[in-house]
């Protein structure tokens, strides 16, 4: 991607160094040259030698920025045998050409000529007419922007309530019915026969006696025992609803004022 104009702005500003891919300082930064035709960078130059006397050009094709420096793919002592071009403004398209040739490069299109360019300004020359300028502000370029805003509508998860499980105990009456028996006192009779004869005769004639017999009943007998009978458990679904934003955006409309009065959007 190539280097953008904010970029050389604050590179240049910056007073940062053209650097090889291994971080080797080349130099310090001087001039960005932009292309005529297309105002794309086309060439830095770097401050060699002593106290920066001297100026070499290293195109910016394939270049990064990294930080506040310029990264090349190449050694200083290349950059620093590169022909002597006078960094006074513009680059003809033979001057142009020795470079290309001694960074063994092909030019991209046809013959052009490249100029230099300082940090905030954008007047450079090209190989075309300007048609307008700023007379609001500092000059730019020969365009002007219309922006506008959009609206951008998302959505945000937060807390809308909770929910508890609470187990408390009751009370209630449960009515069973279970059968119960009992032993009742029954008197039984029975005539003196030949078989019974010699019971009956068994004992004294005339005496006093008591028999006892134990009666015996069932009486209901209750026990409890707590036993599990069901889990409950707490869970969530998504349910979707439709809601509708509306909100206030701004965006810029752009008029011609024409010399006889006649106005154009």
């Amino acid at each position: 991607m190539p280097i953008s104009r904010d970029q050389l702005n604050h590179l240049v500003a910056a007073n940062g160094n053209v650097v090889n891919t291994d971080g080797q300082k080349i130099g310090g930064i001087g001039t960005i040259y932009l292309d005529d035709r297309t105002g794309e960078p086309e060439w830095v130059t770097v401050k060699t030698g002593l106290f920066g006397a001297s100026q070499s050009f290293v195109p910016l094709r394939g270049a990064d920025v990294v930080g506040n420096d310029i990264e090349v793919d190449y050694d200083k002592d290349i950059v620093k045998d590169a022909p002597r071009v006078d960094a006074d403004g513009d680059l003809t398209p033979e001057e142009e050409q020795r470079l290309y040739d001694h960074y063994g490069l092909t030019r991209a299109t046809g013959p052009a000529r490249s100029s230099g360019y300082t940090a905030g300004d954008v007047d450079y020359d090209r190989d075309r007419d300007t048609v307008g300028y700023d007379t609001s502000g500092p000059t730019t370029d020969d365009a002007m922007t219309r922006s506008e805003e959009r609206l951008n509508v998302g959505t945000q998860t937060q807390e809308a309530g909770r929910a508890r499980l609470r187990k408390y105990v009751v009370t209630e009456n449960v009515t069973q019915t279970v059968p119960v028996s009992r032993e009742e006192v029954r008197v039984e009779r029975e005539p003196i026969t030949d078989d019974n004869v010699g019971a009956a005769r068994s004992g004294p004639d005339i005496s006093e006696e008591e028999h006892e017999v134990i009666l015996r009943e069932e009486r209901p007998v209750v026990e409890k025992e707590a036993v599990p009978v069901e889990r409950v458990r707490l869970g969530t679904e998504t349910v979707t609803d439709q809601e509708t934003v509306s909100e206030q955006v701004r965006k810029e409309q752009i008029d011609t004022d024409i010399k006889d009065g006649r106005s154009n959007r």
